[in-house]
């Protein structure tokens, strides 16, 4: 049974939702409750949260191309030091295993979902897209959403601001990503779903070869349905979440969904994700999904620049983007759902930590993090601290939560997300957003 409520842990309010494998695809086989959640802390932590994109910073300073110049004749003057970096985690490990989770709303108003977004806007939070499994024996059929609600109380009422139906809105999606800059909120990427019967399956058995043109074999297996989803890549922008501007129809980079996003300095970057769908939802028989590691930003939304074709880390959707300070972390993905012979192969997931400041030089922080590797799973930053939680297991799904200061140390935290007493009751692509407690 599906269900959507609604969580807090200490300054970390989450929008949980139904199961479903983490990028283009899922096995709509299993449920998972769906929460959007807020919890009180045992102890509030001294160090305020981070929005549910990370803040803005001031913009670099562009490379100068002018000739250099005489220096000055007045007296040198010395710049200030950089601030130093917190010399301890805060709140401590200790702190973190005392804050607890509490439900706020055990079945909000919105339709229980699945890849969805959630972000913190002018002190209220908005919930949109994402997409429901329908009860069918067609692969990945779902209801794809384009609805957007608002809560002002952390998840515990909420309005709807527009069903999906209006003039000028973006279109129903999933998988993609949403975050906030210059007190606006952004949509951007992400896929719907589709399939339609194959009318050359009745052709082929009834003797009838294709048009060559197609470039279907008529000595192979006919796929009984062929893939129609759209994989966008448009940018939208809303300063209240009701009206929606269309930044572009097409970014240069190529449509895709479980994209990572993120605000560093004065840029949006937008990394990593996948297209086409995965073979668990469509069968053997067509197109292959693609992975990306490259990297691109914009100021606006509307002109991108490429940072990076292929960023030192391996192709991926579902990868987890945390900013702290100057320096955005990656976390985590997938580059497949599955694995042969089951139980006794290992996962196409990964657990590595990558840490870049401008997007196209990248540091590995950690290969192997504590944690295992997982898609689906979010990770916030609750003080300065890392916090890790939810996610996807092909065998089973993780019960566990794990914090670190510096991406390549973790510890295990005492409790489970959202109080979870078995893997069953583990969330996987759902989101989540820190703000201020």
């Amino acid at each position: 049974m599906t269900r959507n409520s609604s969580i807090r842990l200490s300054a970390v309010v989450v929008a949980a939702l139904a199961v479903a494998a983490c990028g283009s695809g899922d096995d709509d086989s299993s449920e998972d409750d769906a929460a959007a959640t807020t919890t009180e802390s045992a102890a509030e932590p001294t160090v305020a949260t981070t929005a549910p994109a990370p803040a803005t910073l001031p913009a670099e300073a562009p490379a100068s191309t002018a000739p250099p110049t005489a220096p000055p004749t007045a007296p040198e003057t010395t710049a200030a030091p950089e601030p130093e970096p917190p010399a301890e985690p805060m709140p401590t490990i200790d702190e973190l295993n005392t804050f607890a989770w509490t439900e706020t709303n055990a079945d909000a108003p919105w339709s229980a979902r699945a890849g969805l977004r959630v972000v913190e806007l002018d002190g209220r939070l908005l919930m949109m897209g994402g997409r429901t499994p329908n009860q069918s024996t067609i692969p990945g059929d779902s209801q794809i959403w384009a609805d957007v609600w608002a809560s002002d109380d952390g998840g515990a009422t909420w309005e709807q601001l527009l069903t999906g139906d209006e003039p000028g809105q973006w279109p129903a999606r999933a998988y993609f990503q949403a975050l906030v800059k210059d007190d606006a909120a952004y949509v951007i990427g992400g896929q719907d779903y589709g399939l339609e019967e194959n009318p050359f399956c009745a052709l082929l058995e009834q003797g009838i070869e294709p048009p060559p043109g197609l470039g279907i074999d008529p000595d192979a297996p006919c796929p009984e349905f062929l893939p129609t989803s759209q994989f966008f890549n448009d940018v939208w922008r809303s300063a209240d979440g009701i009206t929606w501007e269309q930044q572009t129809a097409g970014a240069p980079w190529d449509g895709r969904a479980g994209l990572s996003a993120a605000v560093l300095g004065d840029h949006i970057y937008v990394l990593a994700g996948s297209t086409n769908d995965d073979s668990s939802i469509i069968g053997p028989d067509g197109p292959a999904r693609i992975y990306y590691n490259d990297v691109w930003r914009s100021t606006d939304g509307v002109e991108w620049e490429l940072v990076t074709e292929a960023a030192p880390w391996e192709p991926r959707a579902g990868a987890v983007v945390v900013v702290r300070d100057d320096r955005m972390f990656l976390l985590g993905g997938e580059d497949g759902f599955t694995c042969s012979p089951l139980p006794d192969c290992d996962p196409p997931y990964y657990n590595d930590v990558w840490s870049t400041t401008d997007g196209a030089d990248w540091e590995l922080v950690t290969d192997s993090a504590g944690w295992s590797p997982r898609p689906g799973h979010v990770c916030e930053l609750v003080g300065n601290q890392f916090v890790c939680f939810g996610g996807f297991g092909l065998i089973t799904n993780p019960i566990d939560m794990w914090a670190s200061f510096d991406g390549a140390e973790w510890t295990q935290l005492a409790g489970t997300p959202w109080n979870a007493e078995s893997p069953e009751e583990v969330k996987y692509d759902f989101d989540s957003v820190t703000v201020l407690g």
